[in-house]
């Protein structure tokens, strides 16, 4: 990021200040405000933070108009081929750079070090009540890796990081199979260590004793590429939470358990569950795809089109693109059809022919397809959001070392503008 010889001036009560203005390698320049309040003793109102760039980050690049998304660089494109590799996309968010063949091997022999929790805290899953909620299992439960791993919790050393880095990622697919399986009143299997992230991943969601569940290589490449498509995503709201609760130097289990609740909320990771509750209404209803793109348009029908349009997207997904592609290859590898699919594309089709979606710029983002593919890869519905946690941890632990690493930061804490009551005096509670 570099100062330009631009200025912005800002003008009020008659004085003008002039503010630097930022630009970096690519996308908006940036006004920089950071000095305007103990300067001037001003602040800006910008509810949502949609016009404030709240960091400076190497790690994930963002072109909405133009539908772009690239890992430190590289487009998003780039992983589907030759072969999709969650591990090393981890590894590249994490530490800057695609590993090299013995960096690879080395983090994969850690991961699989590391893949069994405390017994612990395995036994603390059959206090749970049987329906409790996943993503709440799974972030009281990164929270209490604190509890077993104490010699992480100091803040600054590198070696010690890259370890603490590699349980989180490895304990948490453990984590995120046995709250599954505590719904359903299965059996805890151990992790084999013989199997690949992912496939030891479904192997911990679908076996049961003496009987192996075997990953086929369409689902195993598919389920990669489902963590490498939501592995980081800028600035978005779980990560910005992450970075608030880790600007109070605080550990890395409680900011990225901090990341999961966030995450819960059927604004964010939520979003790929509504998708499918409204495919289904439109199967179990026996509505025409063409009357749903009609009511959408009809602002007083109560009917919503979920899955179209983004916050940053003004163009096709890329990560939609990709998600569409995988999909018709998963159902051709299972043989079979989904009508919530043939819902979808329709959907699809007809939206982007229609005038209403393209002046709004409302094209399929990820939760439109991601929902459809863990369907039918038997994931259940309430592990959806779960899925998507496990594959944004990487992102949130390279968003949090980003931050650590920066010797200036401070700990955030937003202004607020007041519209509440002037001084007022108390009134004893007889004279009230």
């Amino acid at each position: 990021m570099s100062q330009t010889n631009e200025k912005a001036v800002l003008t009020i009560d008659g004085k003008q200040i002039e503010l630097p203005v930022l630009t970096g390698t690519e996308g908006h320049k940036a006004i920089d405000i950071s000095k305007l309040f103990d300067e001037h003793g001003i602040t800006t109102f910008d509810p949502s933070l949609g016009s404030t760039a709240a960091c400076r980050s190497t790690i994930t690049y963002i072109d909405g108009d133009k539908g772009v998304l690239r890992y430190r660089g590289i487009p998003i494109e780039h992983f589907d081929r030759p072969k999709p590799n969650f591990i090393e996309v981890a590894w590249l968010l994490i530490f800057g750079s695609l590993p090299t063949f013995a960096e690879l091997r080395n983090f994969r022999n850690m991961l699989t070090d590391n893949e069994l929790i405390h017994e612990g805290l395995r036994r603390q899953f059959g206090d749970l009540p049987p329906k409790s909620p996943p993503m709440a299992i799974l972030s009281a439960m990164l929270s209490q890796l604190a509890c077993y791993h104490e010699k992480f919790l100091p803040l600054g050393d590198e070696e010690l990081f890259g370890e603490a880095a590699a349980r989180l990622i490895s304990k948490v697919r453990t984590i995120a199979a046995y709250s599954y399986r505590r719904s359903k009143g299965l059996p805890f299997v151990y992790p084999d260590p013989a199997l690949r992230y992912c496939a030891n991943f479904l192997h911990l969601m679908f076996s049961i004793p003496y009987q192996q569940y075997i990953v086929s290589e369409e689902i195993e490449d598919a389920m990669n590429l489902v963590l490498i498509l939501h592995a980081d995503h800028e600035q978005n709201c779980s990560t910005s939470t992450v970075r608030v609760v880790g600007s109070a130097k605080a550990n890395l289990f409680a900011s990225c358990a901090a990341g999961v609740s966030a995450l819960w909320g059927p604004l964010h990771g939520g979003a790929n569950v509504e998708v499918i509750k409204m495919l289904e209404s439109i199967q179990s209803g026996g509505l025409k795809p063409e009357d749903c793109i009609k009511a959408a348009k009809d602002k007083d029908n109560p009917f919503k089109l979920f899955g179209f349009g983004h916050r940053v997207y003004k163009n096709y997904d890329p990560r939609a693109k990709i998600l569409r592609a995988v999909a018709d290859r998963v159902f051709a590898r299972l043989k079979t059809n989904d009508p919530l699919l043939d819902i979808a594309r329709k959907l699809e089709e007809l939206a982007l022919k229609d005038s209403y979606f393209i002046d709004r710029k409302l094209y399929p983002n990820v939760d439109f397809y991601s929902g459809i593919l863990l369907r039918a890869m038997g994931i259940p519905t309430n592990m959806f959001t779960v899925i998507f946690a496990m594959g944004r941890l990487p992102g949130w632990i390279a968003q949090w070392k980003e931050q650590h690493d920066n010797p200036n930061q401070k700990i955030i804490r937003p202004r607020q503008l007041y519209l509440g009551n002037k001084r007022t005096d108390y009134v004893p509670i007889e004279e009230r």
